[in-house]
């Protein structure tokens, strides 16, 4: 009963992080009108945010890596509260931008230390199914995230949604208080110690096949609804069915990451990663038949719901194995590539969009996801 309740927490606390960063995109135009500025201004909130939690994720946990893993997690949660409620609350515009630093400083520790917490208390049969739920939580963020924060900003204001944030924080922080495991064992080490991590070529190899993937995801993402509404032709109306459909799509690919985990570790990457290349290569040839589109847009995002949870098992598997005073850098190692991902994918897709039809920009994220097969087939031979 406790494991359960514990996976629920640590479900919820992904969830809850996923809902903070990922809110903001659907409440941008609320907070420009607030405080008469342009959407361009305020859309750098998301950006500072990626940047933010990219940089200081590592350096982070790093340092904090020898004290006691839940005292450091309950700090973090309290850093968070602050930063979020201070998000809620900001009467200018900068100290809306400082409010989001905070919170993105903390954000990817807290993943961070959770994915620790879920290597100390699952067994090890049980551990690939837990990692992938986990991400499922942050997978439901981003896709309800967004048209929850929509829904309170169009009752009220976009300051309650995020007061919400911060009352589920609250809540989440006690449950995590009463349930999270206290005087775990772990090796502490230098700096040094935990960038040695760095050396080993089976982390260099997923790092890059991770944060490649998710750029090729984000090539497309970035403009999923002129996709839809645009190019396909489907009304604002459908729009927020179809987008919930593909979100789906992602939490049963996290779940099936799960299973294939378990039964294959990275042995099946190569063959995931060549489906993702595979489905942005055909984009632009489905696209002129809307269903056809929608088909492919689901099965592209169950493919690359995959990736996260089968990498970031095989982070914690070597690190356990052969760095374990490093155990804290790679646990953080998911949350930094899609990071990283999300801002190249999305600024290459910026980019693109001048001089490709975004009917086209599949082929701009097959170029990431060739990388991404090369990358994943040299891992696998490494491992073997």
């Amino acid at each position: 009963m406790k494991y359960r309740l514990q996976s629920l927490f640590f479900v919820l606390t992904a969830f809850l992080l996923g809902c903070n960063e990922f809110m903001v995109v659907g409440v941008i135009s609320n907070i420009a009108k607030s405080y008469h500025a342009s959407l361009s201004t305020v859309g750098l909130l998301v950006t500072v945010f990626a940047v933010t939690y990219a940089i200081c994720t590592p350096i982070l946990t790093t340092i904090t890596s020898k004290y006691d893993r839940f005292k450091v997690l309950m700090t973090m949660l309290v850093i968070f509260w602050l930063g979020n409620t201070m998000t809620a609350l900001a009467p200018s515009l900068p100290l809306l931008f400082i409010s989001r630093i905070i919170t993105a400083a903390v954000a990817g520790t807290i993943i961070s230390l959770i994915l620790v917490f879920v290597s100390v208390i699952a067994p090890l049969e049980k551990r690939s199914m837990l990692v992938a739920t986990v991400f499922a939580g942050f997978s439901t963020a981003t896709i309800i995230g967004v048209p929850i924060g929509t829904t309170i900003s169009m009752l009220s204001s976009w300051h309650i949604s995020f007061l919400v944030i911060s009352v589920l924080t609250i809540i989440i922080g006690v449950g995590l208080y009463w349930l999270v495991p206290r005087g775990t064992s772990q090796v502490t080490g230098s700096i040094k110690n935990q960038l040695q991590l760095m050396t080993d070529r089976r982390i260099c190899l997923g790092v890059i096949a991770m944060i490649t993937l998710m750029a090729a995801e984000y090539t497309f993402y970035t403009y999923i609804r002129p996709i839809i509404t645009d190019v396909l032709g489907f009304s604002a109306s459908q729009l927020n069915w179809l987008l919930g459909l593909i979100g789906v799509m992602f939490i049963i690919g996290n779940t099936c990451a799960g299973i294939i985990s378990s039964r294959y570790g990275i042995g099946k990457m190569p063959v995931i990663s060549t489906a993702c290349l595979v489905l942005l290569l055909l984009m632009g040839s489905a696209f002129h038949l809307s269903w056809l589109g929608i088909v492919l847009l689901c099965l592209i995002c169950f493919v690359l719901g995959m990736p996260g949870s089968i990498l970031q098992v095989m982070f914690l598997n070597v690190a356990e194995r052969d760095h374990p005073a490093a155990m804290s850098l790679a646990s953080s190692l998911n949350p930094i590539c899609t990071n990283i991902g999300v801002s190249v994918g999305s600024l290459v897709a910026a980019i693109s969009v001048s001089f490709v039809p975004v009917s086209q920009i599949g082929y701009v994220g097959a170029l990431f996801a060739l990388v991404g097969v090369i990358c994943t087939m040299m891992l696998v031979k490494t491992e073997n």
